[in-house]
């Protein structure tokens, strides 16, 4: 698994046609990030999209950051990621997540069980599968989403490493300290690119807001110190500065390389748009690629 010590994690590939969501993903690869991570929430398929941006990129690692494990069954799972293995081999990394009540509930329709049970038999299944088709030559690649202690050593244990989201640098120190040596840890960094306070904070506040909703993300902030003072209205100052950097491309390598001062092994920015969800965030894809990529 070679993600290289910086990549771009995006939703925003699933709101353009697909032929320019490919472009793009080449793009990303001349810019020089060593990975791109694709969600799956409301969008597309996140396996069907990773295909696409592998089948059109040429050394570029695509990850799903994450696919829910209530959206497919084990072994269903186990065949698309094997099957992508081979086709594409040594440039996929599965993320596996248990998403989240409201999603799972209300969206998906599924019963949402004790998260640390649910991802091991699920992974449990996924290494029982039967797979008979011609297989990779090459082990496949995966991470499980992870805050807590007991899901990031879960991923110590059962997979190649975690994707942390929503985090500070104090938090990729503990889960360096959970996952060990072995494993790899990468880090998903919210940014604004921009000097004016007010407006950064605005963009970053919209964007957290659906987060500060969600008791998995809440919970881990408890953790690190943050109180209910800090997830009122929409979040606080200190919550905002914490989990988005903003500034300029300076100030986004600072905050990258605290992540990696503190045990990351990989840091995926979400660059976020003034416009908000529906932004394309081109403009910082190509201003932040020479300060993170050389």
């Amino acid at each position: 698994m070679d993600l290289g010590r910086t990549g771009v994690w995006t939703f925003q590939l699933d709101l353009v046609p697909s032929a320019r969501a490919r472009e793009l993903a080449a793009e990303l690869e001349a810019l020089g990030y060593g990975a791109i991570w694709l969600p799956e929430a409301v969008g597309r398929d996140a396996l069907v999209a990773s295909t696409l941006a592998l089948g059109a990129t040429a050394r570029v690692t695509v990850a799903t950051g994450v696919v829910p494990v209530t959206s497919r069954t084990a072994m269903t799972t186990n065949a698309a990621w094997r099957t992508i293995e081979e086709a594409f081999p040594g440039r996929f990394v599965l993320g596996l997540g248990v998403s989240h009540r409201p999603a799972v509930e209300g969206l998906h329709g599924a019963g949402y069980g004790r998260p640390l049970e649910t991802m091991r038999a699920y992974l449990d299944r996924m290494d029982a599968s039967l797979f008979l088709a011609h297989g990779p030559a090459t082990t496949p690649a995966r991470v499980l989403a992870a805050l807590g202690p007991r899901m990031l050593a879960l991923a110590a244990e059962r997979t190649d490493g975690a994707l942390t989201y929503n985090v500070p640098p104090e938090h990729t120190h503990a889960a360096r300290g959970v996952l060990g040596d072995a494993g790899v840890l990468a880090v998903e960094q919210k940014v604004v690119l921009g000097a004016d306070a007010d407006t950064a904070r605005r963009v970053a506040r919209a964007a957290l807001q659906v987060y500060t909703e969600l008791p998995n993300y809440v919970n881990n902030w408890r953790r690190l110190g943050f109180t209910d003072d800090d997830f009122t209205n929409g979040a606080s100052d200190r919550l905002v500065d914490a989990l988005v950097v903003w500034g300029d491309e300076d100030a986004v390598r600072a905050r990258v390389q605290a992540h990696l001062d503190a045990g990351a092994d990989h840091v995926c920015v979400q660059a976020l748009s003034p416009e908000g969800v529906t932004g394309l965030p081109l403009d910082a894809w190509r201003r932040l690629a020479p300060a993170l990529t050389a």
